[in-house]
């Protein structure tokens, strides 16, 4: 199983802690089993926005291609000769 992203772990945390506080808003409970409900109905919201977000698609990397644009080697009759500059000044 591939490891959670930096994106994923922070929409689910998010997601948990703003679920988490809407939820005892507005239902204005006050017992203990309330508030029990309601946290894990967030953590499932959490984990279920965290598991939606798009994961990175892994392209495989390409092969390596044969090596092809090699010179040829220069013909003998195409050698260089030292260059020979006059030094008459």
């Amino acid at each position: 199983m591939p490891r959670p992203t930096a994106a994923q772990l922070a929409y689910g945390s998010c997601t948990v802690i703003f679920s988490t506080l809407a939820m005892l808003l507005l239902s204005q409970t006050s017992s203990g089993a309330g508030i029990a409900v309601i946290a894990v109905a967030a953590l499932l919201l959490g984990l279920l926005v965290a598991m939606t977000v798009p994961m990175p698609k892994r392209t495989p990397a390409p092969a390596p291609r044969p090596v092809t644009d090699v010179a040829p080697p220069m013909p003998a009759t195409a050698a260089r000769e030292p260059v020979r500059e006059s030094t008459a000044s």
